[in-house]
């Protein structure tokens, strides 16, 4: 009876769902774009691995700053607000990288475009979960699929840019004039008012309603209720540093498809402009399937059983395209990890925000900033070991993450709690 009820939202929550939704998929669309143009600014601007490698580390780097800030920000302007509009601010950001005449430009542009992708991100996610409150049941994995789908049609756009000889300066400007709009008609139809308002029940019964404070000495005997929740903080603080390993290698994972898979196979394998853009597709499309079909995977084995197997799939997948390098295993194995790793963000993120100990809110937004420290460290490792030997060893780290991803998943919350 109260599954007819979940399973039957309101028009709006509906609306509010495709809204959010679609500043998902703007926010992967932009970034993907430029993707597939990096043999390009590599050659252009005369990099080294590396020099690449750190510029692109730039943006997780703003990322870490400005991720700190998220929560005042969407706590003055609103999730809604901050996350459609911080689409426009990106948009404008990742077009100036047409127009970088040297790699400490570049790096400036990517520093700045992921100090506002960190605060987009958390807002999309928070009004994400409130609209998934009003839902009553699971669906962040499709919210995050979007992205996926976003990251794709970005991905292919570039692809075809690049195929085509297109101006770099014309083709960042369509993308960030479409994918402007689309976000600014997202926010009028989703949710309005304070982000607290569509959060009744799960934020009126806090970790609180569990034996700990039940016992109504609420006066006689307030000294030992310290302790205990200083205990909870702990294992807290713990339990979020696994989750926030987790999520790096989630981030590592897509960082290699997108920062390395064009250049991997342009210079070490000889492919076409367009060809070479298909690694961080097949990567990206794998991952699609992977999230949009999540939510019922995950609701049938557990979040614990998804995310073991998929980490055994990526590490396997990519062992085989750097064993046998071909364009057709290559991509393959580009498709394993995105398939793998699919549902290993959200569950991270999920569980980081049903941690007991810790103040509403802070769980998804610490599990967002570690998973930027991944993407911090990702490319320039990968760069420095590529330098040293070359870009084949340096993409073994995806095998190393899906591995590492395998021991960790014990840490998951298991199943997905319906809201009442």
């Amino acid at each position: 009876m109260s599954t007819a009820l979940r399973s039957a939202p309101t028009r709006e929550a509906r609306l509010a769902r495709l809204a959010v939704a679609l500043v998902f998929l703007t926010n992967g669309a932009l970034y993907a774009n430029v993707v597939p143009r990096f043999p390009q600014l590599k050659a252009d601007l005369g990099l080294t691995n590396a020099a690449l490698g750190s510029a692109i580390a730039a943006m997780p780097a703003g990322a870490l700053i400005a991720g700190l800030f998220a929560a005042a920000l969407i706590r003055r302007f609103r999730s809604a607000r901050v996350a459609s509009l911080g689409i426009v601010l990106l948009a404008v950001l990742v077009l100036a990288v047409a127009f970088a005449p040297n790699v400490w430009f570049l790096a400036a542009v990517f520093f700045a475009a992921g100090a506002l992708d960190a605060v987009i991100d958390v807002a999309q996610n928070a009004h994400g979960l409130r609209v998934q409150r009003l839902y009553g049941r699971s669906i962040l994995n499709s919210l995050h699929g979007l992205w996926s789908v976003g990251a794709v049609v970005g991905g292919l756009m570039g692809s075809a840019a690049a195929g085509l000889s297109l101006a770099l300066p014309m083709h960042l400007t369509i993308s960030a004039v479409l994918f402007s709009l689309v976000a600014l008609v997202a926010l009028r139809f989703m949710l309005p008012g304070p982000d607290g308002a569509a959060a009744p029940a799960p934020a009126a019964s806090p970790a609180p309603g569990s034996p700990s404070p039940a016992p109504a000495p609420g006066s006689p005997s307030p000294a030992p209720a310290a302790p205990r929740r200083a205990a909870w903080s702990a294992h807290a603080v713990r339990m979020l540093a696994v989750l926030g390993l987790l999520a790096a290698c989630g981030a590592l994972v897509e960082d290699a498809g997108a920062s390395w898979g064009a250049i991997y196979l342009r210079n070490e394998l000889f492919t076409s402009a367009a060809v070479a853009g298909l690694a961080f597709v097949a990567l990206q499309v794998a991952m699609t399937v992977g999230r949009l079909t999540g939510d019922r995977v995950v609701d049938r084995f557990g979040q614990r059983a998804v995310v073991r197997a998929g980490g055994a799939i990526a590490a396997l997948g990519m062992g085989l395209a750097l064993a046998v390098p071909s364009v057709v295993t290559t991509l393959l194995g580009f498709a394993l990890a995105g398939l793998g790793t699919a549902t290993l963000v959200p569950a991270a993120m999920h569980s980081a925000d049903e941690l007991p100990g810790l103040p509403d809110g802070v769980g998804l937004t610490v599990s967002s900033w570690l998973l930027r420290v991944g993407f911090l460290l990702s490319a320039p490792l990968v760069g420095f070991i590529a330098d040293l030997s070359s870009l084949r060893i340096g993409l073994l780290t995806v095998v190393a993450a899906g591995l590492l991803t395998v021991v960790c998943s014990r840490v998951l919350v298991n199943r997905v709690e319906h809201a009442h």
